[in-house]
């Protein structure tokens, strides 16, 4: 019997999915997968190995809640875990039931401390997947601890400090998972194949798909101070009433070819969502990284270790005035390409499903011990 493996996966942006697509489909196909997500509609295509099983959401509210258990104290040990939600409870016994019916030779869980926490107590050998951000409370760690194994989807050069030497030990990164850039052309063709002009200056503006999206305003401080620039979005823009937006500013709105645009671009701005800053370094451009709030300050680290990896220049906030952005290029055109591309790994993807196929492999067999006699020293008697 192949045991298989079971992997929560986060409906939040994107980039929980795609990197979990990427590793499951490179697994063995005689290995089974079964994908735990609230959202079935967010991932790329799936081997045939690979079945995705909808379950309710553990963090949002359906109405069918008990308002009485609302201020019931969270223990240190949990970060969100309502009383009285009918919703959780399904999602807890999905899983559970699963894990009893399928054996499961492993449980990722990208990303939930609680779901960790529950694989271990019902005795199934988990993989937490590790994020950047303040991650030392007690739940974040007894994850941690209680794992098998831990997968950080990222350079081990932007590991920040004061990770635990027991951690780092069992912990597996993965420069880049998830993103593909193998097809991206160089930046005149991406310019043809988006109908962008050959011979102007573009910056690019890339806002990830986990947050309201980025502010305008910021925007059209930078985009006015060059009125010879094109400055484009993708993304989730978040607009103000007192931001008045010059001609060269263009909003695109989400776009199924972020890679490609970025590839266009002589310049990039984005927040430091997982996903688009490994896509950023892939491609290498001048880069300016304004972090997002998140919880733990997940963006505020990764934007720390992003400029201490000389790969970034990144900024506590969004520039206020001209003069701001002009610094801030500076520091973007001194960033040397080299940083950057060796911040993602193209087998991140199969490394990381032979890494988890070897632990779901020697985690169930049987134990070596040598049992030939050891000879006797007879000085050792003396």
């Amino acid at each position: 019997m192949t045991r298989p493996i079971g992997y929560f996966v986060h409906h939040q942006g994107r980039g929980h999915a795609e990197r979990a697509a990427s590793i499951v489909n490179a697994l063995p196909p005689e290995r089974p997968v079964t994908l735990f997500s609230a959202r079935g509609d967010i991932f790329p295509k799936l081997a045939s190995h690979v079945e995705v099983r909808t379950i309710p959401s553990l963090f949002e509210a359906t109405g069918d809640e008990a308002p009485a258990l609302a201020n019931l104290r969270t223990p240190a040990t949990l970060h969100c875990a309502p009383v009285g939600w009918a919703s959780i409870t399904h999602a807890i016994a999905t899983i559970a039931q699963w894990f009893d019916s399928a054996r499961p030779a492993l449980f990722v869980t990208d990303v939930s401390a609680e779901l960790a926490q529950l694989a271990r107590i019902a005795s199934v050998p988990c993989v937490s997947v590790l994020q950047h951000g303040t991650r030392d409370d007690p739940g974040h760690m007894a994850a941690y601890e209680a794992a098998l194994g831990i997968l950080a989807p990222y350079a081990e050069a932007l590991e920040q400090p004061g990770r635990p030497d027991w951690m780092r030990a069992k912990t597996h990164y993965a420069p880049g998972v998830g993103i593909d850039i193998a097809a991206v052309p160089g930046k005149r063709e991406a310019r043809v194949r988006l109908g962008l002009p050959l011979d102007a200056e573009i910056v690019l503006v890339v806002a990830g798909d986990g947050g309201t999206g980025t502010p305008a305003t910021p925007l059209t401080l930078g985009a006015r101070a060059e009125p010879d620039t094109l400055w484009l979005t993708i993304g989730a823009v978040e607009t103000e009433w007192h931001a008045t937006a010059p001609g060269n500013l263009r909003h695109l709105g989400w776009v199924d070819t972020p890679a490609l645009h970025i590839a266009a671009a002589d310049r990039v701005v984005s927040s430091a969502g997982n996903t688009t800053v490994h896509m950023i370094a892939a491609i290498g451009r001048p880069w300016v990284v304004v972090p997002q709030w998140r919880y733990f300050d997940e963006q505020i680290w990764k934007a720390r270790m992003l400029g201490e990896a000389g790969a970034a220049a990144t900024l506590d906030h969004w520039p206020s005035h001209a003069a701001a952005w002009h610094v801030a290029w500076e520091r973007a055109r001194a960033l040397d390409p080299a940083r950057q591309h060796a911040l993602v790994d193209a087998h991140a993807a199969p490394d990381t499903a032979r890494w988890l196929e070897t632990l779901a492999t020697q985690s169930w067999a049987a134990p070596t011990i040598d049992l030939s006699p050891t000879p006797l020293k007879l000085e050792s008697l003396a």
